[in-house]
């Protein structure tokens, strides 16, 4: 007998056709998609003249147009100066609009991928799709789409669908918000947001992200000199710019712990938060620790599993990402440089204000320079994280019944430590919008970085878990 998850829904012929669907007609797209170096516009200044976005868009745009899902309505939308958005719509028969997004623009390039991948290089192994922007998140836009044509050949019923796939997200979604008021009319009011830009804590079960870090980055530079010295004539008398960086560095920062410091980049942890990190770190267990590339003997910070899922969710810390005035090693002559400039990215808490945070940043970082060096500190980025608003009964529960029916196992719920500049701009947008937040970035996916795949297994499961959740979103406004 048919297993029925929503009402109508038959489990596993659904599960069949996604399944069939991903091998057949998806993986060959997104083969495709890797090869074309879409990079976003804070990586690709020349976007526009390259073409390279216009030719994804258009890669997407034609397979959306082709799908068999009756009344769909498909619309690429180039607003001036702007990236350009896909935009669809299909009508419901049932009440509601629920609000699908994606993206479509990648990271750039990196280094160190394996020596037969590359990120324009899309190659099939056991079942991962690797290369750039397969994951993060390429796919989403056909797994949306093909959840609705899953529910369509069934004859299931869904609310009003509307599709935003954006093409600057990996740049901080500046054009997101002008799009949103520029289709406020068309969207209307939104009771569901489902985003497949997330990750996931294993490839077991569905994960749900209930909160995002924000992010507050930008140059520290410190100058000593107007040029180079000979180190053995200026040591002792000249201070190194590269000391005076480490001793501001301690004022964010405690470097044996990695604590940061000051109390305008920490916020009380919600009780419920730390509840559901503890269960997190009790079914992922060392897997969350073991999912790094830890060099040589590497220790991980700490070993408690539900402190560490906090420590990645919830907690600030810093990282430096990259350096200016320090010649590469085999350049490297016995001089004292005159300056040393830092790359500093702070992952703040879901609930600290970002624009905030870099002004706090170049306050303490900028007053009182040891020794009277000259420093400045030249914010670039800054973006606040995102909380999910409590999670209502009937989204929990087909949830739950879809992870349990497709994967085996029940979902789970957790924060995730990146920055997601969308998630905030669609909560404020929508701020009676329950929120299905999730994805297939999962235990070395590596997003962003060399080696980045898409698994593909665990990808056809988190379909058939978007349609059974549209399905139950449909069965309970009904």
């Amino acid at each position: 007998m048919p297993t029925a998850v929503s009402p109508g829904l038959d489990a596993e012929s659904l599960e069949e056709f996604i399944s069939r669907s991903w091998d057949d007609d998806i993986v060959p797209q997104l083969v495709d998609y890797i090869r074309i170096p879409c990079k976003s516009p804070h990586f690709d200044a020349d976007w526009a003249a390259n073409g390279y976005m216009d030719a994804a868009v258009a890669l997407a745009e034609q397979w959306s147009r082709a799908q068999d899902i009756p009344g769909l309505k498909i619309e690429v939308m180039r607003l001036e100066d702007r990236t350009p958005v896909i935009f669809f719509e299909l009508a419901g028969d049932a009440p509601g609009t629920v609000l699908m997004y994606g993206h479509l623009d990648k990271q750039p390039e990196m280094t160190g991928w394996r020596d037969e991948l590359g990120p324009w290089k899309p190659v099939l192994h056991e079942g991962k799709l690797y290369g750039r922007g397969g994951a993060d998140d390429g796919y989403a836009i056909f797994a949306s789409l093909l959840a609705l044509s899953a529910l369509k050949k069934q004859g299931v019923a869904h609310a009003r669908i509307v599709g935003l796939i954006e093409c600057c997200e990996e740049s901080g979604s500046y054009d997101l918000p002008v799009y949103l008021d520029a289709l406020r009319s068309r969207i209307g009011n939104v009771d569901l947001v489902i985003g497949l830009d997330s990750g996931c804590g294993n490839y077991e079960q569905l994960w749900m992200t209930t909160s995002l870090r924000g992010i507050a980055a930008g140059t520290l530079t410190v100058e000593v000199l107007n040029e180079g010295v000979h180190s053995g004539d200026a040591s002792g008398v000249v201070p190194s710019s590269f000391r005076i960086a480490r001793r501001l560095l301690d004022r964010i920062e405690d470097a044996i712990t990695g604590r940061i410091l000051p109390k305008e980049f920490n916020c009380d942890i919600p009780a419920e938060r730390i509840e559901q990190a503890a269960l997190a770190g009790e079914t992922l267990g060392d897997s969350m620790l073991t999912r790094f590339p830890f060099a040589g003997g590497t220790q991980p910070m700490t070993r408690v599993h539900g402190e560490a899922a906090l420590n990645r969710t919830w907690r600030p810390f810093l990282s430096i990402v990259g350096a200016e005035g320090l010649p590469a090693i085999n350049d490297a002559g016995n001089v004292l440089r005159p300056h040393t400039a830092l790359k500093l990215s702070l992952r703040i808490p879901p609930l600290v204000n970002g624009e905030r945070a870099t002004q706090d940043m170049k306050r303490i970082l900028e007053t009182d320079p040891p020794l009277g060096a000259k420093v400045t500190f030249e914010p670039d980025l800054a973006a606040t994280g995102w909380h999910a608003p409590a999670t209502a009964p009937w989204l929990k529960d087909v949830v739950n019944a879809a992870s349990k029916q497709f994967y085996g196992k029940p979902a789970m719920m957790m924060g995730e430590g990146g920055t997601i500049p969308f998630m905030a701009i669609l909560g404020e947008s929508f701020p009676k919008a329950q929120f299905l937040i999730t994805g297939v970035l999962g235990p070395k996916s590596n997003a962003h970085g060399p080696n980045e795949f898409l698994h593909i297994p665990y990808a056809k499961k988190l379909t058939a878990c978007v349609a059974q959740v549209l399905g139950g979103y449909a069965g309970r406004a009904r």
